[in-house]
């Protein structure tokens, strides 16, 4: 029952680094990231989303176990739910 979802996600996958290379291909031109006074060194647009991607999908895995720690759970009850509120 587990291949569906996964098969799922690797065709997401390759869908997603086909279009990031057919956009690097297409505009190879270099680009530079400026932020407020601090700019970066130029590169291709393909490289910088494909940096961007891989930090956000590092970002969310290592954020997803962290905000699981944190203590927050769902709240069940209605009652309980008044009861935090007055």
């Amino acid at each position: 029952m587990k291949t569906i979802p996964l098969l799922a996600i690797s065709f997401l996958l390759a869908i997603l680094a086909s279009a990031i290379s057919i956009l690097s291909v297409q505009n190879a031109t270099p680009v530079s990231l400026n932020f407020f006074f601090f700019k970066s060194i130029q590169m291709p647009i393909g490289v910088v989303l494909a940096m961007s991607l891989s930090a956000g999908v590092i970002g969310g895995a290592i954020l997803q176990p962290l905000w699981m720690l944190s203590g927050s759970k769902p709240i069940a009850d209605r009652k309980e739910l008044e009861e935090d509120i007055y």
